[in-house]
């Protein structure tokens, strides 16, 4: 196995892990693999320009879907635009205050708080556009572990030794 091989299996791996903590930019660490990888193999346009845009392509689809699945997900259970704010502002408050166990706990905390405090719904329409939440964060995160697989598997075979 060569070493642009090995440089993005192990950023790969690196990054497929980190796809689980929300604050890690696992799919530019993925990309970043893959750039360094094309660089140590002696880049050719022919041959690593179309692997690299697909790449980036790929990233920018990975980005947009996590980033708009939570958000997807509350308005489906009937939320309100106050509870996709305070997801994210859950999001950020839990991974400051309680690493990395408050990435997982912010967001349907701050759906929740947004939609009794802001909002004013009653607890158990509250506690369902928060389940919706919730669900958009699990689709967002299986959404982009599918992608991360995809970009691993495309990168292991474009370095491959020939």
């Amino acid at each position: 196995m060569s070493l642009p091989f090995w440089i993005f299996l192990v950023v790969w791996l690196l990054g497929l892990a980190a796809t689980f903590l929300p604050v890690i930019p696992a799919t530019l660490i993925i990309l970043a693999g893959a750039a360094a990888a094309a660089l140590l193999d002696g880049f050719q346009w022919n041959r690593d320009g179309l692997f690299l845009l697909v790449f980036v392509v790929v990233t920018v689809l990975a980005i947009l879907v996590d980033n708009l699945a939570s958000a997807w997900g509350a308005r489906k259970y009937g939320g309100s635009k106050a509870s996709v704010w305070g997801a994210l502002a859950g999001g950020v408050v839990g991974g400051l205050l309680l690493p990395p166990l408050g990435l997982f706990l912010g967001p349907p905390a701050g759906a929740l708080l947004a939609e009794l405090l802001i909002v004013r719904r009653p607890l158990p329409e509250a506690l369902r556009s928060t389940w919706g939440t919730v669900v958009g964060l699990l689709s967002g995160l299986g959404a982009k572990l599918g992608l991360h697989l995809l970009l691993g598997v495309y990168g292991l075979w474009h370095f491959w030794p020939r």
